[in-house]
């Protein structure tokens, strides 16, 4: 493996920095089809974390195919065992984007229009 997919997968940096831009990015995706308001903020925040912790399982499978293990393997035992391995790294992985996250949903209410927090 060589060039920008090496130095993706193969470092810290680099993922953890991509998975914090989504953790940010996500709920300011959403608030701009989201109402107002400090229930609709709190399912945002619910919404927001199921989003990320699908895309943490999709961004594990293609760290692991970038790397270049094959998607069989990863489901050898099972898609359930394969499905339980990659969330439990998008779990995990939360300890990176969930702060970011709280930060950015908290920081929403300032650009409210029609509701005062």
């Amino acid at each position: 493996m060589s060039g920008i997919a090496a130095g993706f997968s193969d470092g810290l940096i680099l993922p953890a920095a991509a998975l914090a831009f989504l953790g940010w990015l996500v709920p300011k995706l959403l608030a701009l089809v989201w109402p107002e308001g400090v229930r609709p903020l709190l399912a945002l925040a619910l919404v927001a974390t199921l989003i990320m912790a699908l895309l943490g399982v999709v961004f594990f499978l293609c760290l692991y195919v970038w790397q270049g293990v094959p998607v069989a393997a990863l489901f050898e035992l099972g898609l359930a065992a394969g499905l339980v391995h990659l969330g439990g790294l998008s779990l995990i992985s939360a300890l990176i984007w969930g702060p970011i996250m709280i930060l950015s949903v908290a920081g929403l209410p300032k650009h409210w229009v029609r509701e005062t927090w």
